[in-house]
């Protein structure tokens, strides 16, 4: 009989967790992430009584909560065990709230769900780390603060439904300063020259023009190189400096979450999301045939490069059985983290080294043996010697003149023995010199070259540039992203990130008027103050108060400016009014930009301005379709309404579920403004889903349709009738 109670958030890490607790008295339940939070209809935060946040159970987790409460009255002990992060800390917080404090819950950290790793965590039970959970809900605070006192004026000057986010606004920024950069470059020419000198026996080599009289070249046209080349003819050449050296290159280190990302994004095309969607499921854990599920990476949220010694020691075995001895380095590799980084927490790893790619080939999908597969080559190469190159490099002097010759070739292969094609070795090559030896001019070459405008973002170097400037934690990175995309403010087009009109007008609001909030050093200095109220060396209330003094002042001023904001939006058009022949006006309203007259209040005539197409011809005058957002959401619309006044439902392109019914799902607006999804047969066939149907059978219970769903661990499709959940990675 169970007679311990262990509750984890998700329920295939519980699947798990329960096959090794398998007959030790344990019942594993799962909370499916965060049973409380901040209602999404009020402020939630007292200012005046010190910050005070009201949480509430989440709509519908309240059966979840009740089944808790049940489990925990009959046992004699409770282990928490979410995930070893602020927000598991919160999650296991809010559950201890819930059913009772007569049984002081232990708090267990997995980071790595293996029966070595569970057994181990158990014996070294702890306790809630509250500065932990205070960390968390400042940040809860302080995002709630951003987003619910700035976003009302975003619907009084742009239109309804426009949120901001504390560290979300930044990198919409980033994107947005991109692209201003990439708009404003302008090409600049430049030219190179590169000599061949002849040694007497050892034939030719090649040197690159560094330096004229000291100081790096800048060659803009080619008659400037023109001239160059000819001074440089008539000078004699000698070798001034000559160094040949063996040099180590070390490995890389094991992944932490950002550069995770950052190598999936360049190898796979996946998004931030798509790369944690993947890893949960690899430490959550996958089936192995007659083995059950087994986790089979360590934690994926970590900004530490940690390892355990006992999984050095296991790689270090490995090296020598599978490279050999000279591969295994006389010290162990340490990487050294950066600071502020959580020293508890180890780089992602395999849980066993002995599980290779290989092996689980058989159990895993497309998607995860890719990821597996370059966590497991990492964390390898990271405890390898390093890789040893004969490095070459000589400069060639003449008068003025300064050429420099480099080359590299690979004497031992080390890491990259793994690593296989991640290095290049360098094509040129370089005859042993001497100084002062007298080299031969054989010829000149000149190349023309353009400076290259910066490139947009993509899913990597976005997360690359968030963490160079501190803005955000491992745990962040991807919702980050997603949510500058589900709002609409930036779109991807071939993997690369572009604001979209909407987000530059956001963005220009929001740093008119909230810089002090948005910009790159607050962000920073904002994740470090939260950082030291998880190590108890800041109080919430002195963050907050600090905050929020500063903050109240730029609402009163925007406050005052509202009219002004939405008259600067307004940009002249080159339409006239088709009615009264007045120049027409670009506006921002609740469905977006359109154009209106300019002739208002006497003429009220509008016009859509971003025109979405629609498939097909119009029914009733075979006028193209586009698709208009009313009071009641997108519609289908002919193009030359009021004379034709056809409209109908966005159609999905999913049938409807109900025996005996050949309608079609369509896309459909509550009263209050929220989208639904219902048969076009209505009333006749009420059908009828919250969430976006995607014509697709379930594979458990093969129901015609899922659904998509959005959780921590990002989208997901969801089967309306049986509950499967089917990660989809990215949608």
């Amino acid at each position: 009989m169970s007679n311990k109670l262990l509750i984890v958030e998700s329920p295939t890490k519980a699947r798990t967790i329960e096959r090794y607790l398998r007959g030790k008295g344990f019942t594993v339940l799962s909370s499916n992430g965060h049973i409380k939070d901040l209602p999404k209809n009020k402020l939630s935060v007292d200012i005046k009584n010190d910050f005070k946040p009201t949480y509430e159970v989440i709509k519908g987790k309240s059966k979840i909560v009740k089944t808790l409460k049940r489990a925990a009255k009959d046992v004699s002990q409770i282990f928490l065990a979410t995930d070893p992060d602020r927000e598991g800390e919160a999650i296991a917080y809010h559950i201890t709230q819930e059913i009772g404090e007569r049984k002081v819950p232990f708090r267990v950290l997995f980071y790595e769900i293996t029966k070595e790793g569970i057994e181990k965590s158990l014996k070294e039970p702890g306790y809630i780390n509250v500065n932990l959970v205070k960390s968390q809900q400042t940040r809860r605070i302080l995002d709630r603060l951003v987003g619910y006192k700035i976003s009302p004026y975003l619907w009084k000057t742009v239109r309804r439904g426009l949120s901001a986010g504390r560290v979300q606004t930044v990198a919409l920024r980033l994107v947005c300063e991109r692209e201003d950069a990439i708009n404003n470059f302008v090409e600049e020419e430049y030219w190179t020259i590169e000599a061949t000198f002849q040694k007497k026996k050892d034939g030719n080599f090649k040197a690159s023009l560094v330096r004229i009289d000291g100081k790096k070249p800048k060659i803009e046209k080619e008659k400037d190189s023109n001239v160059i080349i000819s001074e440089i003819k008539k000078e004699e050449y000698a070798i001034s400096k000559y160094e040949k050296k063996n040099v180590e290159k070390s490995p890389p280190p094991p992944f932490i979450t950002s550069n995770l990302q950052i190598t999936a994004s360049g190898k796979f095309n996946f998004s931030a999301k798509q790369t944690m969607v993947v890893a949960q499921q690899l430490y959550e854990g996958v089936e192995l045939g007659e083995e059950g599920p087994v986790g089979l990476i360590t934690y994926m949220r970590t900004d530490s490069f940690r390892v355990s010694e006992k999984s050095q020691e296991e790689a270090r075995k490995f090296i020598m059985t599978e490279f050999g001895d000279k591969f295994v380095p006389r010290k162990k590799k340490v990487y050294k983290s950066k600071k502020g980084s959580q020293g508890a927490h180890e780089a992602i790893r395999p849980t066993s080294v002995l599980r290779s790619p290989e092996s689980l080939a058989p159990y895993l999908d497309k998607n995860q043996s890719r990821l597996y597969t370059i966590i497991w080559e990492r964390f390898i190469a990271s405890q390898m010697s390093n890789a040893i190159y004969e490095s070459i490099s000589a400069e060639i002097e003449g008068g003025k003149f300064l050429f420099r010759a480099n080359t590299k070739k690979l004497l031992f292969e080390g890491y990259i023995k793994l690593l296989k094609g991640k290095e290049k070795e360098s094509e040129l090559s370089v005859p042993h010199l001497t100084q002062g030896e007298v080299v031969k001019l054989v010829s000149l070459d000149k190349s023309q070259h353009f400076t290259e405008s910066p490139k947009r973002y993509t899913d990597g170097s976005l997360v690359k540039e968030l963490e160079a400037k501190g803005i955000g934690r491992p745990s962040t990175y991807a919702p980050i992203i997603s949510t500058i995309q589900a709002r609409g403010y930036v779109k991807k087009e071939n993997r690369k990130f572009i604001p979209t009109e909407l987000g530059k007008v956001v963005i220009k609001i929001l740093l008119d008027y909230f810089d002090a909030i948005f910009n790159y050093d607050f962000s920073k200095d904002m994740e470090e103050e939260l950082d030291e109220i998880e190590e108890g060396k800041k109080e919430v209330l002195s963050v907050l108060n600090d905050f929020y003094k500063p903050f109240s002042g730029m609402l009163n001023k925007v406050e005052k400016e509202v009219v002004k904001i939405k008259e600067n939006l307004e940009e002249k058009s080159d339409t006239d009014c088709e009615v009264c022949g007045k120049p027409m006006i670009i506006k921002w309203g609740r469905y977006g930009r359109f154009l209106a007259c300019s002739g208002y209040p006497e003429c009220k005539t509008t016009k859509q301005l971003d025109v979405e197409k629609a498939e097909g011809k119009c029914p009733k005058c075979g006028s193209p379709l586009i698709i208009r957002r009313g009071r009641f959401g997108r519609f289908i619309s002919c193009e030359n309404y009021p004379k034709c006044d056809y409209s109908s439902s966005v159609k999905t392109g999913v049938s409807c579920p109900n025996k005996g019914c050949d309608g079609e799902l369509v896309e459909k607006k509550t009263k209050k403004g929220k989208v639904f999804y219902g048969c076009d047969r209505y009333p006749k066939c009420k059908f009828a889903l919250w969430d976006k149907p995607v014509s697709k059978q379930c594979s458990e219970c093969k129901h015609p349709l899922l659904v998509e769903k959005y959780g921590r661990q990002g989208v997901y499709l969801f089967c309306p009738k049986c509950k499967a959940k089917i990660i989809s990675g990215e949608s």
